[in-house]
């Protein structure tokens, strides 16, 4: 869905209410190729047109299918996206209040607003890094193999207290009183 910059200024007066359902299976497969499945995209909000800005706020609901970070099957993540957006012309942003951060302004390139592209970037940038199945949440077993085992942080930690803890060979034991001596207790003596 577009807007032209001229068919917006008809809604200087009041906001210009949307409600769409867009199907944006494709496009966000090939910007991100650990998408799985999309399903379609509902979009309500609205825009409105001031003087120095467009300022669009929508939500967006969608089920996005991504595999799990840990076994990689499939895992649908339903998200629901609040978004505000403000878009300026190159003209309006010369002309910008300065109390406005820069990052949070969307310069127009093109005499349109473009709301797949939005919501596109917005869905992709709420995927999440980290992604496990129900399974994976409630079990606290962590994937291993022959070699090799994955372990939390506070079990890593654990070993390592119980590694320094070991009780040393009795044989080794006056070599590593040899080792415990301060320089200063060694000239004393």
């Amino acid at each position: 869905m577009k807007w032209s910059l001229l068919e917006l200024n008809k809604y200087k007066d009041k906001p210009c209410e949307f409600s769409e359902t867009l199907d944006l299976k494709e496009s966000l497969i090939q910007r991100d190729n650990l998408i799985l499945d999309v399903s379609p995209v509902k979009v309500t909000g609205i825009l409105t047109v001031g003087k120095d800005e467009y300022l669009i706020h929508y939500k967006i609901d969608v089920i996005v299918t991504v595999p799990s970070s840990r076994s990689l099957t499939p895992v649908p993540l339903a998200l629901t996206i609040n978004v505000d957006e403000l878009f300026m012309t190159s003209e309006q942003y010369q002309r910008k209040d300065e109390r406005l951060p820069e990052e949070e302004i969307i310069l127009l390139e093109k005499p349109t607003i473009d709301l797949d592209e939005s919501v596109e970037d917005n869905i992709l940038l709420s995927i999440p890094l980290q992604v496990l199945s129900e399974e994976e949440q409630d079990s606290q077993d962590m994937p291993k193999g022959d070699d090799w085992e994955v372990l939390s942080e506070e079990t890593y930690l654990q070993k390592r207290q119980e590694e320094a803890q070991q009780i040393t060979d009795p044989r080794l034991a006056k070599l590593s009183e040899l080792f415990s001596e301060t320089p200063d207790e060694s000239d004393e003596q």
